[in-house]
């Protein structure tokens, strides 16, 4: 996959465009966190409130995809990180210049961010079931028969790489349809296209922490 051009080299490392997008979008999110954290009020105001409002709408999602409000709450945290880094990194592709610059690529349409974070998505998947259940959870590999154990480990290690094709196919998709329209259209289709970008970046996001509580739940259910 193309990783984008390299902007400078860390002790050999190479740091892309896509890279240097992350980092902003994480310091963005990390400083918006500070903020929010140092002006908490007992009487919230409007922005307090909405911030609370949209926390309890996703905890409340969350609960009802796991089944349980309690686990729930224990994997809230990087659950709604992987929801927020993920609508970042797919909403600053609609900001202006996004794609044009060597230094500013949505860090979401390239596979090597996606599977990065198909991967912890898997390891968090296997540290949920082992803490949920201990060694009892590596007996559902043998379910329902102990001959599925190679289908069952299959099933288990295609799970990420599902998810970032899933989400960098989108996603890498969406730009190019969008680079499409406004070369057709240049003077009519940014607003509709900028707003149709809002809406599936939210929902790519949606779906892939979605996807991860899902495989949550899988790994901490009692098997029969």
């Amino acid at each position: 996959m193309e990783q984008g051009v390299v902007i400078f080299r860390i002790f050999s490392i190479p740091v892309t465009g896509y890279i240097i997008t992350m980092w902003g979008v994480m310091a963005t999110l990390l400083v918006m966190g500070l903020i929010v954290r140092a002006n908490l009020q007992k009487v919230p105001g409007r922005f307090q409130m909405l911030a609370e409002f949209s926390l309890d709408g996703m905890l409340r999602y969350f609960s009802g995809v796991i089944g349980s409000e309690k686990l729930a709450r224990k994997y809230f945290p990087i659950l709604m990180t992987f929801f927020l880094l993920i609508l970042f990194c797919n909403w600053s592709g609609l900001l202006p210049g996004a794609g044009h610059f060597a230094a500013f690529h949505p860090p979401t349409s390239t596979w090597s961010v996606t599977a990065a974070l198909g991967i912890i998505s898997f390891f968090l998947t296997q540290v949920a079931g082992i803490r949920e259940k201990g060694w009892r959870y590596f007996g559902h590999f043998l379910q329902p028969f102990f001959f599925m154990l190679p289908l069952n480990l299959i099933d288990e290690l295609v799970r990420p790489l599902s998810l970032s094709l899933r989400l960098f196919g989108n996603v890498f998709g969406e730009e190019m349809v969008v680079g499409v329209f406004l070369s057709l259209v240049p003077y009519f289709s940014p607003i509709p296209m900028q707003l149709l970008g809002l809406l599936f970046g939210f929902i790519q996001a949606l779906v892939f922490s979605t996807l991860a509580t899902v495989y949550i739940s899988l790994a901490v259910a009692e098997h029969h």
